[in-house]
This record gives structure tokens, sequence and C-alpha cells, in this order.
């Protein structure tokens, strides 16, 4: 808009590359991208946009594609090059071999297993924190209560704050032992405080001693899915709401985690236990779904473990109780997915709820256990200098 050429004043530009730089550029690219691999045989799928799926007899691809970078394999040599040389005849691409680096994130491989590493990026952060030279600590949390809004004076720089906390929320990728730690300064980033600045230089000082672990991930014996749920009932000083948490296994890999803030206040822990149970379903239902598209649907019912035996009882009851009225629509989703054999709610103690990681501040032993149960560690010692 604007520009007129003086000899041909009714002609416009002609875009050559539209990928950058417009507001209609991504999803002008992403449409052309999926036009043409639907072409190719792939299907979209529904649980994931930006994931396609190639099955044909024994052949099966799986393409993911994050703007333009992407992610390739398939079930023979044979295939992939044949896909690759449809892609390249039509898109300007680059072959750059077996996955080592993607969206910031190091792949390594040793033997049958992956580690998943940002440690580059991790030191970034203690760079742009100005804290290479502080000292490590066990822990990115203490165990006293959760911070208020009002917890000291106001921080003089949020902007900084800001910037590094949202730099934290892409680690938390690879380094789930982090995610609790990072979602409590999230919470006051419109208006940070020096309190909260120092629990944030608490989870630079972890990191700056754990800055090279990553995520390691192997060849499993099964595909069922289990998961962990545990919430912190009543916890926020300022709102009391509580925080759940949880994490979800495919067979010994960690594939999905989360700790997040609870949107209502609940009236009871068994309640608050309830709403995370719903949503770690929930999340159940969307991998099944996932691995049915990939054709690898898991026939077992996927576990849930839980340390609150009235919640347990509430998944299997088909009484309705005037306590539990308000919170009638999750009672039914999980009662719904049960009843069908999708899911079972078994008990597990305290002192081995993986999930108790997500919700709250841990002592060091229990802290490391967990951690290592999330198979959160150093890199092979093969690969310590890479």
């Amino acid at each position: 808009m604007g520009f007129r050429h003086r000899d041909f004043p009714d002609h416009v530009c002609l875009l050559k590359k539209s990928l950058y730089g417009l507001k209609q550029a991504p999803r002008a690219w992403y449409q052309r991208f999926t036009d043409y691999v639907i072409s190719l045989g792939f299907r979209q799928s529904r649980c994931d946009n930006s994931l396609f799926i190639y099955q044909h007899g024994t052949d099966t691809a799986y393409l993911l594609i994050y703007v333009d970078d992407i992610i390739f394999t398939a079930s023979s040599t044979h295939l992939r090059c044949h896909i690759m040389e449809s892609l390249s005849s039509e898109f300007a691409m680059k072959d750059l071999g077996p996955l080592s680096y993607f969206l910031g994130i190091s792949v390594t491989r040793t033997g049958d297993r992956m580690f998943l590493s940002q440690s580059t990026y991790t030191r970034d952060i203690v760079e742009r924190a100005h804290m290479q030279s502080c000292n490590p600590v066990a822990t990115p949390v203490d165990t006293n209560p959760k911070l208020s809004t009002d917890s000291g004076p106001v921080f003089d720089d949020p902007t900084l704050y800001r910037s590094l906390a949202g730099a934290l929320q892409y680690l938390t990728f690879t380094r789930p032992d982090i995610t609790y730690a990072v979602q409590q300064i999230c919470m006051h980033m419109h208006a940070p405080r020096i309190d909260h600045w120092n629990a944030f230089k608490r989870i630079i000082r972890y990191l700056k001693g754990t800055s090279h672990y990553g995520l390691s991930l192997g060849r499993s014996s099964t595909s069922t899915l289990l998961a962990y749920t545990d919430a912190d009932w009543a916890g926020c000083p300022d709102t009391r709401r509580s925080t759940s948490g949880y994490c979800v296994y495919i067979g010994t890999n960690l594939i999905s985690w989360s700790s997040k803030r609870q949107s209502t206040v609940s009236r009871s822990s068994a309640e608050a236990e309830y709403r995370g149970i719903a949503n770690v379903v929930a999340e159940l239902s969307w991998l099944r779904n996932l691995l049915l598209e990939l054709h690898r649907p898991t026939s077992r019912a996927s576990i849930v473990y839980c340390d609150n035996l009235s919640s347990i009882y509430l998944s299997g009851n088909p009484v309705q109780h005037q306590r539990t009225k308000h919170i009638e629509l999750d009672i039914h989703f999980v009662r719904e997915q049960v009843h069908r054999g999708k899911v079972r709610i078994l008990h597990v103690p305290s002192r081995f709820q993986i999930a108790d990681i997500f919700t709250k501040g841990l002592p060091r032993l229990l802290f490391e256990d967990f951690r290592s149960s999330l198979s959160i560690r150093p890199p092979p010692a093969s690969t310590a200098g890479v």
C-alpha cells in the first residue's frame, strides 16, 4: 500500500517468497505445504495439525512440521528417499541427516536410547541473568509456603524478569524437574516483587549446577500409558486455589507433564485431587487417540495413580452425593472412561507419588529421587564431552 511505479501506475508487486514478514505468511506456507503432502498420500492428524501420517500397506512415515523445520521418519530407507525426493522437487529443502538438533533441542543417540538436552540454552539463560559465578543449589525451589502477590518490595526491572521467565518456560520442554518452580514465578510476571526475583534466582542457581542434565528416552517393552497425578490443596495464599500436576509415561518413557493452578477454588482436598484426575484423564484420552492415528493403538487400560482414597472411590461410585454436585461434569467424565475400561484409578502411597514434584517444593533427597524417576539425568558417559 502506498507504492506506485511511475511508468506502471496500475501494477502491483509480485511476492516471490511469503514465509517471513507478513501476517498471512505462516498460514499461506502451511496451507501450501499441507496441500502438497496430502497429494503425496499423507493424512493430516486430527490430534495435532502439524503431524502428517503416511500409511500404505507395510509402508509407514511420519512428518512433523514447525514453520520451516521438519522432522521426518519412515519405515524403510527406500520410502524415506522417495518422499524426500518428492518434497525436494516441490520445495527448496536440505536433508540434514539423522535427527541431532531441532528447535534448540540437542538430540544425542547412544545405542537404543536418545538424550534430549538444552544445555547451551541453559547456560545462555544463566549468562543473561548475570549469575555465571553463583553457587549451585540442590533443588530449584524451597519447601516454604508459596509466595503471595505482594511479597516484598517491587522489583525494579520487570522487563528482565518477564524475559527470563519466558526463556525458562521453553526450557521446561526437556527439564520437567523445574516445571513447578517456573510455574510459580510465571504467576507474578505482571508485577514481580523482590521475593519473586529471589525465587527466580534460586532456579538459576539450580540450573547452574545441572545445566548438562536432560531427558532420557529409550526402547520400552510395553506401550501402556501410565500417569501420576497430585494436587496441593488451597496452596495459593492469595486465591486459595489448588495447584495440580501430573506426569504421563508410555512404557518407561516420560512423554507429558504439567503443573498448573486450578481455575476454581476447591472446597476439600478430595475435590482438588479429583479435578487433577480429570485433567490427566483428558490428557490420556488425547494420547490414546494420537496413538490410534499413528497406527500404534494401546489395548490396555491407562493407569492413573493418585494418593487420595476419596478421589479414587468417587471415580467408581455411581452414587451422587450432595458434596460433589458442583463438580458433576468432572465426575461423569472420569467415571465414563473408567466404565468403558479406558482408564483405571489406583492408589499409590505418598512416598512414591512422583507427581509431588509438580505441586510443591520437596526436600533434597525426595526431589532427587523423583527427578531420577522422570529420567532427568546427566548425559551418557560416551557423550559427556559433546
